[in-house]
């Protein structure tokens, strides 16, 4: 049996771009997480198509792996053919996706897909260093070539990716994760977050149930807010059409490439496309 992965660019991810299956969750990308869900399989010839937005459920990757008839998951939303299987045998079986499946069509779908995985870690793995001075309430991957320095509060799980250095001196809240190369810094706090690649948030900030993309840089006192005043949902503007993302926290989604300027404060819900920049000071209202 052969997974084969079509990728996908979802315009709705914006101003995350590239396609979806290279994202990285956790520590593994999408593709690596799909071909995960129909492992072990039998080398027996037949094919899996999935779409690179779509992490099926374990339940509904075994059902494919064992219905001998073809099988088509369809999302009656938009029509589109998430799952399809090649096998011979009869007249195609179509199932709508279960309650456990995930498609990825907008950036808080990827917080949800983070604080599963995040989440549902049981035990640590540490491949780097952890420091005198640690306090771990949970637990932790944490990658090779990475450190953890002293004064470093982890509470409830992270995950950590290679050649990090976290700390001195911060906290780091639950479902958490970093991609490679990550500097959290002195007197930071991170909470709820997926940070890609190469993102350095160093000195004196807040960053609450965002994403990150790689290669941001967050000057001193950079401050994302992540509650509205009234307490209601977050509603996230799609050229004209306003969505509800289900979350009463929802912070900001920070495209590739973004300086911010020190004490910048972004309010809660919004995005920064990618290669933007802010100045001392500015306060991003939308």
């Amino acid at each position: 049996m052969d997974v084969v992965i079509d990728s996908r660019t979802v315009e709705t991810l914006f101003p995350i771009t590239g396609a979806v299956e290279n994202i990285k969750v956790a520590g593994r990308t999408i593709a690596e997480l799909i071909r995960e869900r129909f492992a072990p399989f039998p080398g027996d010839g037949r094919r899996i198509r999935v779409r690179g937005d779509f992490l099926p459920s374990p339940t509904l990757a075994e059902l494919a792996r064992n219905t001998p008839r073809p099988l088509i998951v369809r999302d009656e939303m938009d029509g589109a053919e998430l799952l399809v299987t090649d096998f011979a045998g009869g007249e195609a079986v179509v199932l709508e996706p279960d309650a456990g499946s995930l498609r990825i069509r907008y950036p808080w779908d990827l917080l949800t897909l983070n604080e599963q995985l995040v989440g549902g870690l049981e035990t640590d793995e540490i491949f780097g260093i952890v420091r005198d001075g640690v306090t771990i309430d949970g637990h932790i991957r944490l990658g090779r070539g990475s450190v953890i320095l002293p004064g470093v509060y982890i509470e409830g799980n992270a995950v950590f990716g290679e050649d990090c250095k976290i700390g001195p001196n911060c906290y780091i809240r639950g479902n958490t994760a970093t991609g490679d190369r990550c500097h959290i810094g002195q007197a930071v706090e991170v909470k709820n977050s997926l940070l890609f690649d190469r993102v350095s948030i160093g000195h004196l900030s807040y960053v609450g149930d965002s994403v990150i993309c790689a290669r941001v840089n967050f000057g001193a006192g950079t401050i994302v807010s992540n509650l509205r005043h009234d307490g209601r949902n977050h509603r996230w503007k799609y050229r004209e059409e306003w969505i509800d993302t289900g979350r009463r926290k929802f912070g900001a989604v920070v495209g590739e490439g973004v300086h911010t300027g020190i004490h910048t404060a972004i309010y809660p819900g919004r995005m920064l496309p990618p290669g933007a920049e802010t100045r001392p000071g500015d306060v991003v209202e939308r």
